[in-house]
C-alpha cells in the first residue's frame, strides 16, 4: 500500500530536488517537513474542510481519547463551573495571556459544523464554537522565529502522569476553521468532550484536536516538547505528525 510515509521514501530525490526552488535555499528537508510540503503541495494550504447542514449533525457524537482527566487540578475546576479556570498563553509572545472563559467568550466567535475522524475508523458531525486560534494569537503577538504553537492539556498518562500535548505549525494555526471551541453543538463542551476548551484544527484527524487545553506555548522547535516529534501519540506510539485529512 502506497501511504504518504512510502511516498516520501521512494520519492525523496524528487522532492527534495524540487524543495531547493520552494524555499531559495539550499536546505534538507526533514521527512516530516517533506511530508507537510508534499500534502499541501497536493490539497492547497488555504483549503476549507467541508462544513455541513444542521440537520446533517450526528445523534450521537462519542469521546475520543480521554473521557474525563480526573485530577485533583481539574476536578476542582470543573466543581466550580470552571470559573477559576485560565487559559495560558506564553512562549515566543509578546504579551503572555490569561484568558478566562468569558474573555474567550467575548471575542468574535466562529461556528462551524464539521465532520471528526478519529484515527480509530469512527467520524461524527458536531457544530463547534470558539473563537478562531488566530485571534488569541495576534492578542499575543508572536515573536520573530515562532514557527509552531504547542497545546498543553490537563489529561495526564500513564504511571509517570505525562500530560496530553499536542502541536501545529503556522499554516494551520492561521487557518480559518481552526478554533478554541468551548461549546459543541450549542451547549457548553462536557467533560468527555474537552471542557471548558478544546482544539478544533478541521483538516487532521482527531489526536490533533487537543481536549481540555490549558496552556498554549509558541516556539522555535518541537526539539524541546516531549520526545521531540510534536505530540503524546507521535511520540509514544509513531503516529503521523501531519495528520491531515
Amino acid at each position: 500500500m502506497i501511504t504518504r510515509r512510502n511516498l516520501i521514501v521512494t520519492g525523496g530525490a524528487t522532492l527534495l530536488a524540487g524543495c531547493d526552488a520552494w524555499s531559495n535555499s539550499p536546505i534538507l528537508l526533514s521527512a516530516e517537513e517533506a511530508n507537510r510540503y508534499l500534502q499541501r503541495s497536493v490539497t492547497g494550504r488555504a483549503a476549507l474542510a467541508r462544513e455541513f447542514r444542521p440537520d446533517q449533525r450526528s445523534p450521537r457524537f462519542r469521546t475520543n481519547g480521554t473521557a474525563n482527566p480526573n485530577t485533583p487540578e481539574y476536578n476542582a475546576l470543573a466543581a466550580n463551573g470552571f470559573a477559576d479556570w485560565r487559559l495560558q498563553v506564553g512562549g515566543m509572545v509578546q504579551r503572555p495571556l490569561s484568558l478566562s472563559l468569558a474573555q474567550l467568550r467575548a471575542l468574535p466567535q466562529r461556528a462551524q459544523i464539521t465532520r471528526h475522524d478519529c484515527v480509530e475508523g469512527w467520524s461524527a458531525i458536531g457544530k463547534w464554537q470558539g473563537p478562531q486560534l488566530e485571534q488569541v494569537l495576534r492578542l499575543a503577538g508572536l515573536r520573530d522565529g515562532a514557527r509552531y504553537i504547542v497545546f498543553h492539556c490537563a489529561d495526564v498518562f500513564g504511571q509517570r502522569k505525562i500530560p496530553y500535548y499536542e502541536s501545529i505549525d503556522l499554516i494551520d494555526a492561521f487557518h480559518p476553521q481552526t478554533i478554541l471551541a468551548w461549546s459543541m453543538n450549542d451547549t457548553p463542551l462536557g467533560v468527555g468532550h474537552g471542557a471548558p476548551l478544546r482544539l478544533r484544527v478541521e483538516r487532521q484527524l482527531g489526536y490533533k484536536h487537543a481536549k481540555y487545553v490549558m496552556r498554549i506555548e509558541a516556539v522555535a522547535s518541537l526539539d524541546g516538547i516531549g520526545r521531540g516529534k510534536g505530540g503524546f501519540w507521535e511520540d509514544i506510539a509513531g503516529y503521523e505528525w501531519y495528520a491531515g485529512i
